[in-house]
């Protein structure tokens, strides 16, 4: 059987799906132990009861999603205080894209898990990475990091992992708006959660870049809204 027609299985999407939240797992992110321990001091974090990430619509624009749970062994390794792993296909299409958000209060926990650092660690090649400038669906910016791995010889798997931060609200590519809030010490962050979108780079209709920006321009709006509604939720109760 010839690659592309593997990549654009069913079954192979939600073998990455898992891979995804496998992936997240392997990297130290040792270089950024001395900006996380600056992080960990930083007050005004609200903790979401666990499940409020479930609550994104499972039917975003003309995406239809469906649950892809974790071992629970694997939800511990990940340090998030809650988080989402989803399978979103598009309806009368061929593509499919693994959506996983995590959300911790302990930024030190969430930071190590960066697509370049993880991937790598599981067995996979990075062969680009890029920032790349979006519009989400409401107008408002979305810058994001874009990477291609592959993994293997000839008939290597290729898949592009899309990620970004939703950090109060606002939209940064990497950790950058973190370290900048890290050294002014008064500052406090209500909420931090990281997106990563991934799909396999060889798609029927379109390359995988394509298929991950035109999801994520779309569920952005949503996953913030989400995430602002239930901290103000939680901060008005307490």
């Amino acid at each position: 059987m010839k690659p592309e027609q593997t990549d654009s299985q069913p079954g192979r999407q939600h073998w990455a799906a898992l891979l995804v939240a496998l992936a997240l797992l392997a990297g130290s992110g040792l270089g950024y132990r001395a900006l996380a321990d600056r992080l960990a001091g930083l007050s005004g974090t609200v903790l979401l009861p666990k499940g409020t990430l479930g609550g994104l619509a499972m039917n975003l624009g003309e995406w239809a999603g469906e649950d892809a749970p974790l071992d629970e062994r694997v939800v511990q390794a990940t340090d998030t205080d809650d988080h989402l792993s989803r399978v979103y296909r598009r309806r009368h299409g061929t593509e499919s894209v693994t959506l996983f958000v995590a959300y911790g209060i302990h930024f030190r926990d969430l930071m190590p898990h960066r697509p370049e650092v993880c991937y790598p660690g599981a067995g996979w090649t990075l062969e680009d990475s890029r920032r790349v400038d979006l519009r989400a669906g409401d107008g408002t910016a979305l810058p994001v990091q874009v990477h291609d791995f592959s993994r293997g010889g000839m008939d290597s798997e290729r898949i592009v992992v899309l990620n970004y931060y939703d950090v109060d609200g606002r939209y940064c590519p990497d950790v950058s708006l973190l370290r900048s809030k890290s050294w002014r010490p008064t500052t406090d962050i209500r909420y931090m959660a990281q997106v990563q979108i991934t799909c396999a780079a060889r798609q029927l209709n379109a390359t995988g870049e394509e298929v991950a920006r035109d999801f994520a321009v779309g569920c952005a709006p949503a996953i913030r809204a989400l995430l602002s509604k239930a901290v103000e939720e939680v901060s008005t109760r307490e």
